[in-house]
């Protein structure tokens, strides 16, 4: 049977600068062909351009709200039953509710064009502290599914 963690989960080290986790997790997500110092770069500017947005507050502080506010509680699943396949709507556990706030910022960051990557990454953090934002908008999508599939909750086991 499969273990629930990756190995990254306990090797994970926190990124040099916050001391943070998380923001460790998110720079190897933003991580394209093994470029680490790229990524780290793009994730470092996009907080500063955080600072200087929002002095009043950290920067680092903006970024953990945001993804927490991006975190979906439920979504739905495929199951098959009889025949005949239903979106079941689920519990989301808390591994992958941070994967997927950090999956959804990404792409939506990603989706933009015509700016350097570390504006549009800020662009998007900004709008998820705020709540508002794609991001945000595939968040509330997936709740709204899960919502409007109810009726076939009884099928989650």
């Amino acid at each position: 049977m499969a273990r629930k963690r990756t190995a990254s989960e306990q090797t994970l080290k926190p990124d040099p600068r916050y001391h943070s986790k998380l923001a460790s997790k998110f720079i190897n997500c933003l991580m394209l062909d093994g470029k680490k110092a790229t990524a780290q770069r793009i994730f470092y500017n996009a907080l500063d351009q955080i600072k200087k947005r929002m002095p009043e507050s950290e920067p680092i502080e903006v970024f953990t709200q945001a993804v927490e506010n991006v975190k979906p509680t439920v979504e739905v699943r495929s199951k098959r039953v009889g025949g005949a396949t239903y979106q079941v709507p689920m519990q989301v556990n808390r591994v992958r509710q941070q994967s997927l706030a950090i999956r959804w910022i990404i792409g939506a960051a990603r989706g933009k064009s015509g700016r350097p990557m570390y504006l549009r990454l800020a662009d998007e953090l900004l709008a998820a502290y705020r709540r508002e934002g794609e991001a945000m908008t595939k968040r509330e999508n997936t709740i709204k599914m899960a919502e409007s599939n109810k009726a076939f909750a009884h099928f989650a086991w």
